[in-house]
Parts: C-alpha cells; structure tokens; sequence
C-alpha cells in the first residue's frame, strides 16, 4: 500500500503588492521617435556595460562596488539614469541566479530518476506516481549515456555557481538563437536586428515621492503630456528647458487612470517604461507603482458562507458552488480558454476566463477556493518516460499566471482566494463523488469531481461524503456505511473471526477437519455452537 503524503492547510491567498497599466503613445512624430531611439540605443550601450561589470564582480559585489559603477555612468547619463541602469542590471544578475538555482535543481531530479530507472530490471512495470524500468535494452544504454552527460551538466553548473557565474543575454538568449536559425523562425535578418535592437534599449526609470509628479527622469503630467530627461551626450536634442524633450503626443490610461492621476497630483513614486513593439510598430508607456498589500480575510470568515471550488486544466477552469456544509449547490460551470496563437491572445483567453469566473463568484458573494499548483518538478523531461504528450500537456497549463492574474483581479472585486493543496483531489473527487453527482440530466466529469473535493478541502471537510444513518440492526442486510471509525475507537467494526466449520460456505456439510466427527453433526450441542461471537455498538464517526 502507498503511503499517503502529508496534506498541507488551506490559506486566504495574499493580495498583490503592485500595479502596473499600460498605454500606446500614438500620433508621434518622426522627430519623437528618433529621439527615443537615440535615448534607447545609448542607454542600452551603457547598461549592456554595466551587465557585464556586475557579472565581472560575482558574489564580491558591495555597496561601494555598486556606487563606482553608478558613478562611471553618471558622466555619460545623469545621476537618475545610472541609477536605474544599475538597479536594473543588478536584478537581472539576481534573476539569472534564480534561474541557475531552478536549473540545478531539475538538473538533479532527472539524474535521480534516471538512477532509479536504471537500478530496475528492463521490462518492469511501475507503480502508482513513479515509472518502472525502461522498456528495452537500448532505451537503457541510451539513458545510460544520457545519465553521465547530465551528471557532468549538473558539475559544470555547480561549479558556476560556487564561484558566482551567471550567463546572461541582453535582449534574451530565444532571440539571440534564432540569428542562426533565421529562416526556422520566420525573419529576415533586417527584422530580426530590429527587433535584437529594439529588446537592448533602455528606457525606464524608477520613481521618486516627493518630485514633481513621481518621477524627474520620465515625467508624466496629470493631463498626459510625457517628458524625458535626456542624457548628456543627446542633450542638444532637447525642446525644453532643463534639458528635457517633450513628446508630442499625449497618453491617458483608461484602466486604473483615476488611481494613476490621483498618485501623480500628490507626487507619489511612479516608475514608467518606454518600449517599442516590433511587431505592431507601436510604441508604448507601462506605469508601475507599489500598493500597500491587502488585508487578509480570516479562513472562518471565508467559510461561513460556502465558496467556489475551482478545477484548473489545460483548456479549461471546472467550477463548482458549495454551500458552508461541503454539499454541491447547483450545476457545474465550465469557462473554456484556448492557449493556442501568439502570446497576446493566449493572455486574453486567460483573462476572459478568470473575468467570467470572478463575476459569478462576486453575484453569489462568494470566495474561490483553488489549488496551490507548483509544476515545477513535474515538467522534467524523465518524470513521466515516454508520456510526451502529457509532458505537453502539463507544460502548456498557464499555472503561474492564472494564479498571480486570478489573485490580483479577485483583490479588485474583494473576492477572497482560498488555495489548497492538489495532493489527491482530482482522484479521490473521482472516487467519492463523480458518480453520486451524475444524473439522467447531468454527466458528471471528473474535473467537475475534482472541483467538490477542493471546494470540500477548502471548507476543512473530509473530501469523502457523511455517514449514513445507523442501520436498524446490527445484520449486514443494509450494507456497509460510508465512512468506517477509526482504529483507534474502541468498538468499532472489525472483521469478523474466521470460524471453521460446516457452517462457513467455504466448507461443506460432512467435509473438513471435523467431517467425521458426529457430534459436529449436532448443531445444538457442539461446543463451537456454544463459543458464541457478538459484535459491539459501532459509535458513529465524526
């Protein structure tokens, strides 16, 4: 038997901490775009050298390493610029750490499955959550060699990261590829240095309370007129005083514009990002600013009036409204996403999905409950053998930014998240409620399953169903209950003592150890007749 890991508890998921809206600047001129692109070309250079002189220093960086580099490019900048430029080239370097740490980390895990699938027998079968041995015995020698090229992979990255070695790519490593595969990626090589260019530019600044509408650097005003601090090279392009240039189009935000104007009248930080689209040749103004986090809602508040147990697949959130008790209220809904097409549109799917969900939950004023999904360990490529097709699978499930968009639009709505722990719910759903749940009128599927036992989970609720009443009497004519007591209850059912005899339907009348016995003959005086069984009350569970 398999034993069961540890389920963790249930928690009112925290609100975000920030806020980002976005906009295109339309109607610029020619002159306003070269000179974004000329601001964005020398800025890239600049941060481009500072990448390279943080990564020179790995893990011997300090604060006085951090303000010679600032000072190295205030010269060719400002002083606001070179800041942003080192803050940003310094969580880049901690980014790609992150990512060696993660790589390290998967690096491990298939070494250790391939170990163990070695260790077995060719041809044996695997058990439940973990596969067997590997089909053939030139699937063994080719994991074999696989297992000595990835134990050197995973030396070679220890070893980077001992020593504070990161590999990092300005403009991003999927790019920088397809220059060797051009005619694979569908460019041209005109297009793709435009769009190689267009990701190295540098165009944002973090903001500052206190200056005039949160940011000196790129100054945004109340009625949408955008200025740039020009560096000190291209300062001889400026139309304004003090060195700025003032585009000539002007941006109003339509989503969260009022929280924006209200942040920029009273000079509150605000950090703007100018970037340009290669693909749609727009460009666009991301504003961006820190919200105080929400308050969390206590879980017995979030439980008194029943919530939404929500599914997530690959095509699809399974949703289900349960009442305070864990009992299924109404019907099952469905909110269909397709993740197929650009980046853009699979957003939108995810978005409208997330959208339809919240609008029910808000019209019954109820929480969501939803699983705490973390695929990290499970889209290794030797997790799941030769399951391609699954690997896809899980590997296309939008985790990640369903639960960060979910989480930060439900805040809007004052909708709180419940998450839960995934462990078992989409099999013991199957198994405790699929088929109760099923009708003439209604096919119940098992992610419908699957969403009542997260709901329940969320609720505290054991995910099986309640007992059923006590029998009228102690026979087994009415069938076995639901839910058995526990062990540790004293007299709870037990199995019954294995008796022999004729009268066991295992052995017949006259056959067996006492056949020639005759007083076995006897039932009412054969001492076996007299060394009767009784089985106590069973108390009901809880």
């Amino acid at each position: 038997m398999d034993r069961l890991r540890e389920i963790a508890a249930s928690f009112v998921a925290p609100g975000p901490t920030g806020v980002a809206i976005r906009d295109s600047l339309k109607c610029l001129t020619g002159q306003d775009q070269r000179v974004l692109r000329l601001v964005g070309g020398l800025l890239g250079s600049l941060a481009s050298r500072d990448l390279k002189a943080r990564c020179a220093t790995r893990l011997y960086h300090d604060t006085d390493q951090w303000a010679q580099r600032k000072r190295a490019l205030t010269g060719q900048s400002s002083s606001r610029w070179a800041g942003s430029i080192t803050k940003a080239t310094h969580d880049q370097w901690a980014l790609a750490r992150r990512g060696q740490l993660a790589y390290i980390q998967n690096l491990q895990a298939d070494i250790d499955m391939i170990a163990r699938r070695l260790s077995l027998p060719v041809g044996v079968k695997g058990s439940k959550g973990s596969p067997g041995g590997y089909r053939s015995r030139q699937e063994w020698f080719a994991k074999s060699r696989r297992l000595h090229l990835l134990q050197d992979r995973l030396q070679r990255e220890r070893a980077d990261r001992e020593a504070g070695r990161v590999r990092v790519v300005r403009g991003g490593r999927k790019l920088l590829r397809n220059r060797h595969n051009i005619q694979t990626a569908q460019l041209t090589e005109a297009k793709w240095r435009m769009r190689w260019e267009a990701e190295r530019w540098f165009l944002q600044a973090d903001g500052e309370s206190g200056k005039r509408y949160g940011n000196e650097t790129i100054r945004v005003s109340p009625d949408g007129e955008v200025s740039i601090k020009l560096p000190a090279p291209l300062a001889g392009l400026a139309n304004a005083p003090h060195g700025r240039y003032v585009l000539a189009c002007r941006i109003g935000f339509r989503h969260r514009g009022q929280q924006w104007a209200d942040r920029v009248q009273t000079n509150r930080a605000v950090a703007y990002r100018i970037h340009f689209d290669v693909g749609r040749d727009r460009w666009y103004l991301t504003a961006s600013w820190q919200i105080p986090p929400v308050r969390t809602i206590p879980l017995d508040a979030v439980r008194s009036g029943g919530l939404i147990g929500v599914d997530t697949n690959a095509d699809h959130l399974a949703a289900w409204r349960l009442d305070a008790h864990g009992n299924p209220v109404g019907e099952p809904r469905r909110f269909d996403y397709h993740l197929s097409g650009s980046a853009p549109h699979r957003d939108a799917q995810v978005r409208h999905a997330l959208i339809c969900l919240l609008h029910w939950a808000k019209r019954h004023r109820l929480a969501i409950a939803i699983e705490d999904l973390d695929f990290t360990t499970e889209k290794t490529r030797e997790k799941r053998g030769r399951r391609k097709r699954f690997r896809q699978l899980v590997s296309s499930m939008p985790v990640g930014r369903l639960r960060s968009r979910l989480v930060s639009m439900a805040a809007e709505l004052g909708i709180a998240i419940v998450a839960v722990d995934p462990a078992y719910t989409s099999r013991w759903g199957a198994q405790h409620w699929q088929r109760p749940l099923t009708t003439r009128t209604r096919k119940t599927t098992r992610h419908d399953a699957a969403a009542v036992a997260i709901g329940r989970r969320a609720l505290g609720c054991p995910i099986r169903r309640r007992t059923q009443p006590p029998p009228p009497h102690r026979s087994d004519v009415v069938g076995h209950r639901t839910v058995q007591a526990a062990s540790d209850i004293p007299g709870r059912e037990e199995t019954r003592p294995r008796i022999p005899g004729p009268q066991r339907r295992s052995v017949g009348a006259g056959r067996g150890a006492k056949a020639g016995d005759q007083c076995a003959h006897n039932r009412s005086g054969h001492t076996a007749e007299r060394e009767s069984w009784h089985q106590d009350s069973l108390p009901l569970s809880p």
